[in-house]
């Protein structure tokens, strides 16, 4: 059941006031828990990789394109805070332009995804593939898992975008909103992990 605005209203101004509140609902914090565990497997893995095979992990990382890896964190960055921006204008009243945060974000994901397709077309032309050592397999298998999660958080996006347009936000709105937010952060936290074991270490 939808609570009246004078409820939402309410929230909204709890929030404004720093009492305390976890953002979004309690289930989208056990799936960021329990990706979260998922993937500092595969951190770990790459680590292990790593210090086995230093020289060829060495050498292999040497042919990625750091600056592509550069770009793509500086667009999931820039997409959180239009995200983190655009929820904040959710709580406040009749702001109809709130949206637009929510379309920035969805660019900022889909030039991440036209520049990660154009960095795997690349690599693919090269010759090299997930069967060419331990390295590339992880290069590939790891971000490929990573994309998967920014298409969802792409949808996710634009769902949200379609819920900022409603006249009337009630504290439900607030919340899925949170919640969408919350799964792009993620999102966007893995592939700044992921950058730093793949293009840096």
């Amino acid at each position: 059941m939808i609570e009246d605005a004078g409820t939402a209203a309410a929230h909204v101004s709890a929030i404004k006031r720093g009492e305390p509140h976890l953002p979004g609902e309690l289930g989208i914090w056990f799936f960021v828990g329990g990706d979260l565990l998922v993937f500092t497997l595969f951190f770990v893995l790459i680590a292990v990789g790593n210090k086995e095979q230093a020289a060829m992990f060495a050498q292999s990382r040497a042919t990625l394109d750091m600056w592509i890896g550069v770009a793509n964190t500086a667009l999931l960055l820039t997409g959180s805070w239009f995200v983190a921006m655009g929820v904040e204008q959710c709580r406040r009243p009749q702001n109809p332009a709130t949206s637009k945060y929510f379309s920035l974000a969805i660019l900022c994901g889909l030039l991440f995804v036209a520049n990660k397709s154009f960095e795997w077309s690349s690599k693919i032309h090269e010759g090299i593939t997930p069967a060419t050592n331990d390295f590339y397999m992880y290069f590939f298998i790891f971000t490929g898992i990573h994309l998967l999660h920014v298409l969802i958080g792409i949808g996710v996006l634009l769902f949200m975008r379609s819920v900022s347009r409603r006249p009337t936000l009630e504290r439900g709105h607030i919340r899925t909103l949170e919640s969408g937010a919350t799964f792009w952060h993620l999102v966007d936290l893995l592939w700044v992990f992921l950058f730093a074991l793949l293009y840096l270490l």
